[in-house]
């Protein structure tokens, strides 16, 4: 765990609103299919106190896997919504810390500017590293949208009122969308582009679904160890 990490809820909103002021949402970000993309994602053994993290990098072109590291460690903040990004960041960091090559654009489960207060993991984990990241989510959280149309490539805008945070994206034919917001340093458009060249089997990103698993691994060998 960092230094200084917050250890109450009023402390990990101040981190947030002294963060929130350097996201950078003037760059479009990487072309999409071009490069390397990475994903990551967390999981968690509550009763042992564990989290593992994965980060997956895959050539954008081919989506075949470059690279990939994990991390385990202690989690860092108890489970307040709003502030999971606290739960995640520093072993995230860790996994992307151990990979042998830059990680490119950063694809998070979850959200970045589609956040109560504009802050979710993947601007948080943008403006922490600097990277280019995206946030890629499974549910709308508290924000409301209208259906997009049912092909692949359907869209509608994700509202907080009338503030559009992020979009809600088709990415297969009449399933379910993807919920799709900026972290940093990437435009809207640009994010749903990378995430429908990241679908093209599935509903969620090759990133996430690798990372995914990746974690889920590394968190069995971690309790299997901590039994020992």
């Amino acid at each position: 765990m960092p230094a200084n990490w917050p250890a109450t809820e009023e402390e990990a909103r101040a981190v947030q609103d002294e963060l929130r002021g350097r996201v950078v949402l003037d760059e479009p970000g990487p072309p999409p299919g071009s490069g390397r993309v990475t994903g990551v994602d967390v999981a968690y053994d509550d009763e042992r106190d564990l989290v593992a993290a994965a980060a997956v990098v895959l050539d954008a072109a081919t989506l075949e896997v470059v690279a990939e590291a994990t991390a385990v460690g202690r989690i860092s903040f108890p489970y307040v919504p709003g502030l999971l990004a606290f739960r995640e960041v520093p072993t995230v960091r860790a996994a992307l810390d151990a990979l042998p090559c830059p990680p490119g654009l950063v694809v998070c489960d979850g959200y970045g500017l589609a956040h109560p207060r504009r802050f979710g993991l993947a601007a948080h984990l943008g403006v922490l590293t600097g990277l280019p990241t995206i946030g890629v989510a499974k549910n709308p959280f508290t924000f409301s949208h209208d259906e997009p149309g049912p092909l692949r490539g359907g869209s509608a805008p994700l509202l907080d009122g009338r503030e559009e945070v992020g979009r809600a994206l088709r990415t297969r034919d009449r399933v379910k969308p993807v919920f799709v917001s900026v972290g940093h340093r990437v435009s809207l458009d640009n994010a749903l582009a990378h995430t429908l060249a990241l679908t093209p089997r599935y509903r969620l990103p090759e990133t996430t679904r690798r990372a995914d698993a990746l974690c889920r691994q590394a968190l069995k060998r971690a309790v299997a160890e901590h039994q020992d």
